[in-house]
């Protein structure tokens, strides 16, 4: 049984623990100085403490908090080389967290779908083992990559989400709009997009492929595709991932000069 402790019990780490939670077979410390952000994950958790001492105890230290209080909550952490420590913190450099504790560091960019088993996360290459593999298989799908490209990780799949969110709502208004009352409109679009999604993983064919295979000559999808082609939509939410990446770096650059 791997010993795991999530420092910071807040959405994202909420949702980390939650999805570890779901396969029974941690031992989970929640911590957090906020009684209530220990309460949600309570039923998830094999403990639950606001003393981050507690960690010393894990085999793998989850450090989800505000990147303005990473460095004060590292400087009170006290773990040894034989320990993991996975930081979630947005923005803060893998170095920057290295150079504050004796703990092997992977940095890693993961979202909310954690706590259903069904996360996309980014992993920087340098530090990661293959236990932190092995949880992160167990909330999602990740891959592995160098820190140069976390901004743009953390663009496409740690905000993403919302992004998807609001396609989706499009999709029910439509719904709505034909007739469908919102609860039928809701399930039926957030179903088609996980469906989808589901399929573009599982699938060989490219996202190209597949759109042609659900378009029938003169049917209802491509009546559909050809007022999506002819518009900008595909432009605007790339346009939206390029305006994350580039808020992404600024936040980095704020903190290493913060840093300074």
């Amino acid at each position: 049984m791997t010993r795991v402790s999530v420092i910071g019990c807040g959405n994202m780490g909420g949702a980390f623990l939650k999805g570890l939670a779901r396969s029974g077979s941690h031992h989970l410390t929640a911590i957090d100085l906020d009684p209530d952000a220990l309460e949600r994950v309570a039923d998830h958790a094999t403990e639950t403490t606001d003393d981050t001492a507690a960690a010393k105890a894990s085999d793998v230290v989850i450090l989800a908090v505000k990147p303005d209080i990473a460095g004060a909550v590292l400087g009170d952490l006290d773990l040894s080389a034989e320990q993991t420590l996975v930081t979630l913190a947005a923005g803060v450099p893998r170095d920057f967290v290295a150079g504050q504790t004796e703990a092997q560091v992977v940095r890693i960019m993961p979202n909310l779908a954690a706590e259903t088993g069904n996360m996309a996360a980014a992993a920087t290459n340098e530090g990661l083992t293959d236990e932190v593999r092995a949880l992160l298989d167990e909330v999602g799908e990740f891959v592995e990559i160098d820190e140069e490209l976390m901004d743009i990780s953390t663009a496409v799949n740690g905000s993403g989400p919302a992004f998807a969110f609001y396609l989706i709502d499009a999709m029910k208004q439509g719904g709505i709009d034909g007739g469908l009352d919102p609860e039928q409109a809701e399930t039926l679009a957030a179903q088609t997009f996980k469906g989808a999604a589901e399929t573009v993983l599982r699938d060989d064919r490219s996202v190209d492929d597949l759109i042609d295979a659900v378009c029938s000559p003169n049917g209802t999808t491509i009546e559909g595709m050809d007022v999506l082609w002819d518009s900008d939509a595909d432009e605007a939410v790339v346009d939206a991932v390029a305006a994350a990446e580039r808020r992404s770096k600024e936040l980095a650059e704020a903190f290493e000069d913060g840093d300074e």
